[in-house]
């Protein structure tokens, strides 16, 4: 169900990306996407319903929060605990999705093309490894 590629921002700077699902353990492929996007210079909004930072950045803790655009939206939660927040997420109104393995939802991934958003059933530790992120 990919849209057509959207332009990127300028720079990695201008381009927000929210991590829902984010985690302060180590071994968390969220928490390695987070550093390798901040490595990058990638704005990062990491979303967990009860840690308060990780990697000294504050985390939100519902995307209802968020009132900032979103370029990229990737997703760490499976569709079960996404079903709830499809609503939620589709007012985020995210440019890209990214669904990483395990998060799949056609359901959601139908709401979000719907309005626009590129959907990419993919692997965002993959993308920015191989610069096609």
């Amino acid at each position: 169900m990919n849209q057509p590629a959207t332009p990127l921002p300028a720079s990695p700077a201008e381009h927000r990306v929210v991590i829902l699902g984010a985690s302060p353990k180590m071994d968390r492929y969220s928490n390695q996407a987070q550093h390798m996007l901040m490595e990058a210079g990638y704005q990062v909004i990491p979303v967990h319903p009860k840690i308060e930072t990780i990697g000294g950045v504050p985390v939100v803790h519902d995307v209802r929060d968020i009132d900032r655009p979103v370029h990229t939206l990737t997703l760490y939660v499976g569709p079960q605990r996404t079903a709830p927040m499809i609503d939620a997420i589709a007012t985020l109104a995210p440019a890209r999705v990214i669904f990483n393995p395990g998060t799949e939802s056609d359901v959601l991934e139908e709401r979000l093309a719907g309005q626009g958003a590129e959907c990419i059933r993919g692997c965002t530790l993959v993308m920015l490894r191989t610069r096609q992120f």
